[in-house]
């Protein structure tokens, strides 16, 4: 069955951490989101990976060539960024058979997404507190009958989980008119293949759509869970190395440091000497994590230097940015409420209690640094020596 990867989006409400890298690319445990997705598809048995791709096109060519996972990779260009519909009726010359549709961005249960292949055809779903803010499922006799979307008294609790395996007829079903949003919209072929078809409802046991900076970091909390004590670096036999943690080859973790698990440090990053990482923390590729610096539940993408007596807490931070000594990211509010953020100008509650900073690419910040739960420094940004940060720069 081939397996349509939607990866054309820039993802605006994801910057500043998309200005350089499509979000679909964006890393989760040091490979791109919609790698994870890809594994999901090809455990299920996908004998062909197609990626729509648009913005950024050349990072996931490059990452994914002509073949991954023994599974050859073709490429479709969404020229026009008119919608989830318009995407997948890029791919339609392509389409021989039954089809899976699955988002770059989004995380699946692996086995749920095998499930859902061999009930074709098929949507997956998924259960969830707040089914208002999503597509809700009615269900009959074991089928779906009908998407409402964001209902205002939804009738259940199961809600579309943005994974499909259409039939081969529903290539003929994919030009649909532009939404009252001015898009194309998936939901809208969804519907006239409810029609047509026996559509089997596919229950994940966990499903996420990234979409948002704070969710990246629940993204990497899942898959680090998931990780198994792998310890290959150059460890002092003066550090401590407790849990879940993966040490790569190439990696050093100098004297008196502790890493407490589910933790990641990656090939050619240094930690310490004495240097503290714990809470579900990944540490990309030559990174420097230096002498007295707290990182916790925090993403360090490629290339960052996090100088001495510093603390970065529930914050990722992008590649190449350089942290002055005791620069801190603060991740809990005075008064207990929830953190929020600005996505698209608009004020945001993120759902956590604890959220630090979210930092672009090449950002540097002068020593003594403060920056407040929630904000965000945009790509390059600077800042002065003890200089307090209490709105996004």
């Amino acid at each position: 069955m081939q397996a349509i990867v939607l990866a054309a989006g820039k993802g605006t409400r994801m910057q500043p951490l998309s200005n350089e890298v499509p979000k679909p690319m964006l890393s989760v445990v040091g490979r791109p989101i919609a790698a994870h997705t890809a594994d999901a598809a090809v455990e299920a048995g996908a004998d062909e990976l197609v990626f729509v791709v648009g913005y950024g096109e050349q990072t996931v060519r490059e990452f994914f060539g002509e073949s991954y996972q023994g599974v050859p990779v073709s490429y479709v260009v969404q020229d026009e960024q008119q919608g989830t519909a318009d995407a997948v009726r890029a791919t339609s010359d392509h389409i021989d058979g039954p089809f899976a549709v699955l988002y770059g961005d989004n995380l699946y249960d692996p086995e749920g997404i095998s499930r859902l292949f061999e009930e074709a055809p098929s949507i997956a779903s998924f259960r969830v507190p707040n089914p208002s803010n999503y597509g809700v499922l009615s269900v009959e006799d074991g089928a779906v009958a009908e998407i409402m979307e964001k209902p205002d008294a939804p009738q259940n609790d199961l809600v579309n989980g943005g994974a499909y395996v259409f039939p081969e007829d529903a290539r003929d079903m994919l030009d649909v008119p532009l939404s009252e949003r001015g898009e194309r919209e998936l939901t809208d072929v969804l519907d006239r293949v409810i029609a047509e078809f026996t559509v089997t409802p596919v229950t994940l046991s966990r499903w996420m759509d990234v979409g948002r900076p704070w969710e990246l970091l629940e993204a990497n909390e899942w898959k680090l869970g998931t990780v198994e004590r792998r310890v290959e670096g150059d460890v002092s036999g003066n550090a401590t190395i407790q849990g879940s943690v993966v040490v790569e080859e190439g990696a050093t973790i100098r004297d008196g440091s502790v890493v407490e698990g589910p933790a990641y440090i990656s090939e050619g990053a240094t930690v310490g000497p004495n240097a503290y990482i714990r809470g579900c923390t990944y540490v990309a590729p030559d990174v420097y994590v230096g002498h007295a610096v707290e990182v916790k539940n925090s993403v360090l993408l490629e290339r960052t230097t996090v100088g001495h007596l510093s603390y970065v807490g529930d914050s990722v931070v992008g590649r190449d940015v350089n942290f002055g000594a005791g620069t801190n990211a603060a991740n809990l509010r005075h008064d207990g409420d929830v953190v929020s953020m600005t996505v698209k100008g608009d004020d945001v509650p993120t759902g956590r209690k604890k959220l630090g900073a979210i930092v672009g690419d090449g950002v540097k910040t002068g020593i003594n640094t403060s920056l407040d739960p929630g904000v965000k420094l945009s790509s390059g940004a600077r800042t002065k020596p003890g200089e307090a940060i209490y709105q996004d720069r």
